[in-house]
Parts: C-alpha cells; structure tokens; sequence
C-alpha cells in the first residue's frame, strides 16, 4: 500500500525525532523488554520509550504463502493487499480516510512463514488505530471492485517480472533449490495463479490462518503496560483460538554443483547463486553469521566485493546473504555484469567461494567481521519501528526475550575452528547458478558445468 503524501509528511517530525535522539540503545532496549501478557492471555514482547509521542507495534501470524494452495500461489499476497482495503462498515475509501485523517500507518504482507502486520500512531491516535487493525483483521471486506483493482496491480508488476532479469533468475534459482516444495513459489504468484483467486479463496485463508494461536506481537513506544493490554485484547481478542494450518515439510536445497540459463535479450546478464544455508536454530548459525559477511555479506569490506568489483572491475556491485526460513535456509547471491564477461563473473565467485571453503578465513578478517557485527547492532534498532521488527523477528526465530542483551557474547565466542568448519559446509559443495542474459554467449552460457540434476 503506498501512503498518501499527506499521512507522510504528518509522521515525518516523530520518526526525524526518533532518529535523530536514537533513544534506545541495544543495552538500554534488553534492559526494558517486557513480557506482557494481557488480561484475555495475548502475549506481546514490549518496550515502553516516551521519548517520542509514537507507538511502533508488529505482529505476525504463522503460515505465510506456503500455505497458498499449490495450484493459486499469491493467495498469501493478495490477502495483505487487501486487508486494509474496507472493513466492518466501512468501504475502501472510507477506511483510508480514517487512517490519513489520524496519520496512522497500517500495512500487511505476506513472507514465505507468516503473514506480517505493521502499525505505526502518535501516541494520542492508539485507540482508533488499534480498532481499525481489529476490523482489518475481524472482519476484511474483499469486496469485488477492490479486489479486481489490487489483483489488476498485481497482474501488472508480474508482466513487468517477465523482462526483469533479476526477478527471472530469482524465480528459476527458487525452482532449482526447492522443486515441487512450496518455498519454490514465488509469493506474489504468478500469470497463471493469479487470474484464477477468488474471493472464497482470499476469505478461506484468513479463516485457516488468521488465529490467536500463531500470533507473535511487539511493540515499542509511549503507552503504558495497563493500557496496552486493553488495546490487545480489543484487537485480538475475538480471533479464532487456533489456526488450521496445511503442515509444510522441512526441506533442504538441491546439492551443487548446478547451473540453469534463462534466456533473454537484455544489455546485462544476470548471475543469481548459492546453496543449502545454515537454519537460525542451528548451534553454528552465529559462525555462519560471521563467516558470511567476511565473504559477501560486508558490503564494500566482503571479499567477493574485492575480487569481483575492485580487481577486476566485472560488475557494479555482488552481494552474498544467507536466508533463514521456518522449513529451510539458503545463502544467496546476485551480480550483474556485461553478458560477454558474465563467465569471467562466475569463474571469480567461485572461485572465490572455494578458496574460503579451503581455507577459512584470515584471524583479521574474523576479528575485524566479529567488531563490525557488534557495533552495527547500534544502527539496526536506532528507532522504535526498527526495535518493533526486531522483537518480532526475535520470537519468530525462537530467540530468548534478552537475546540482545546476549548477542555480543555470541559473536565474541565464534573461534577460528568454527568458522573454518561452517565455511566448508556452506560452500565446500559449490554453487547453485542462474544465469539470465542474451545468448548464444559462450563466455555466459553455462556449457561448462554440471546441467541441472533432478532430486
């Protein structure tokens, strides 16, 4: 949903204000959190911070668009499109209204795991902003002409995918490492699916997912524990007790060495790679963590940047990041370069990736990567929405409520051995490789490697 300029401009002050005090420090924050639970049993991690008249809340519903039926992927998506488009008895226009004239921001969207709620409110708009998130959640209208129009929306930016070489090799990389799983979706769905949703489909959803007992809640700002447990038993408490959930099998992403090649005619090629990650619940995750930025994940400090971008001037940029889910985990990358030099790419990443494999890295890249890690924790919760989506992360991860407070301590314990292993696992097999561009071009054509393998 994009917001109205108006609605922006009135939020500008407070979230300016909340920026630039940066009010809560990561030591400060663990020091404060709360578990509250309210008087009907709803449980938010909770935070209260009056330095700014603002209240941030998260919350998430477990499920996501991996419970889209397999034949109608976007479902998920088309719900969080949608709940904020009338409610009880209000239409659509209605409905934004009230939000603008209050400058209450209310959001949905759908991850791969669950189905994510923002809220943002000056502290004196909480009350009408946490009623409009109950009939947004209560009771959605999914009225004909307004789902028409936002599936129109969603049609329109899937054409668009469709000469997008990054979202191709998105896509295909997906295909690759999941097959017939649902993680292999896309969750905004596709040409094919998205046509076929019908109402019954998006209420269907709500009505299996939307439900008390999948709910994960923060919230950080200027209200006091009493009152928000009043707010959270209004706007939660009438939800169905529990969900009725399709269960989704853990998955492992398809060995490397694989390659696919996506044709298309565009002036840059497209190379997306990578592999079967390390899951957040895994005691190594915090080596791989580590490990991780030293070789992609550390912008213009990673090696791959180095070795790519600054000695062989190949592409503009080359990223590397590992992706946890609720069923599975990956490390993924993307580069983009000439389509002549998209071989030379592909032989420096991996390259690259099996000499960090081998050998681990340097005691100087570990310990410069464990002091950036730590400090940069500052930056990452520096305002109230900030902390909010980390608190909610946090649960949905399954992280204790002072991990904050613990994180530090963690990085500080990742030895050289450990990162050494967890390199190994991560890349010692190779790679997963999608490449998108023009052909024939031998240079990008993946002729070379291993073809694409059937589990």
């Amino acid at each position: 949903m994009t917001y109205p300029f108006l609605r922006r401009v009135a939020f500008s002050f407070v979230t300016g204000a909340a920026l630039s005090l940066a009010a809560i420090s990561p030591s400060q924050a663990a020091a404060k959190i709360q578990r509250l639970v309210s008087p009907g049993g709803i449980e938010a991690w909770f935070v209260q911070d009056a330095t700014v008249p603002l209240i941030a809340m998260e919350c998430s519903f477990a499920g996501g668009s991996a419970q889209d039926p397999k034949d109608k992927s976007g479902v998920a998506n088309l719900v969080g499109d949608l709940l904020d488009e009338g409610s009880g008895d209000m239409d659509s226009k209605t409905f934004h209204e009230r939000l603008d004239r209050r400058a209450i921001e209310l959001s949905f969207n759908a991850t791969r795991d669950t189905l994510r709620g923002s809220l943002r409110m000056l502290r004196d708009n909480k009350d009408e902003a946490f009623d409009l998130l109950r009939m947004a959640l209560n009771s959605p209208h999914f009225d004909t002409a307004d789902v028409e129009r936002i599936r129109s929306q969603v049609i329109s930016g899937l054409r668009r995918e469709t000469t997008n070489p990054t979202s191709l090799a998105s896509r295909k990389f997906l295909e690759l490492a999941f097959g017939d799983h649902p993680y292999s979706r896309q969750s905004n769905g596709n040409l094919d699916s998205v046509p076929t949703i019908t109402i019954a489909d998006l209420k269907d959803y709500v009505g299996r997912v939307i439900a008390k007992d999948g709910l994960k809640i923060a919230v950080v700002g200027d209200v006091d524990p009493a009152t928000l447990g009043k707010l959270l038993d209004h706007t939660f408490g009438s939800l169905p007790a529990k969900a009725n959930l399709t269960p989704v099998p853990d998955v492992e992403a398809a060995k490397p060495p694989q390659r696919a090649f996506v044709t298309l005619d565009v002036p840059q090629t497209v190379i997306t790679f990578g592999g079967p990650g390390v899951k957040r619940s895994d005691p190594n995750f915090m080596a791989a963590y580590v490990v991780n930025h030293i070789l992609g994940g550390g912008g213009l400090s990673s090696r791959l940047y180095r070795e790519v971008r600054e000695k062989r001037g190949l592409a503009y940029s080359v990223y590397e990041s590992l992706l946890w889910m609720e069923h599975s985990a990956l490390f993924i990358g993307n580069t983009g370069t000439q389509a002549d030099r998209a071989g030379i790419s592909i032989d420096a990443v991996e390259r690259e990736v099996r000499r960090i494999a081998q050998a681990g890295p340097t005691q100087k890249e570990l310990d410069e990567a464990k002091s950036y890690l730590k400090g940069s924790q500052m930056l990452a919760l520096d305002s109230s929405s900030k902390l909010a989506q980390a608190l909610l992360q946090y649960q949905q991860d399954k992280l204790p409520i002072d991990y904050i407070e613990k994180r530090n301590a963690i990085i500080d314990a990742v030895t050289m051995d450990d990162a050494k292993q967890v390199a190994k696992r991560l890349w010692g097999q190779g790679l997963l490789t999608v490449v998108v561009g023009r052909a024939p071009q031998a240079a990008a054509q993946p002729a070379a490697a291993t073809p694409p393998k059937s589990d």
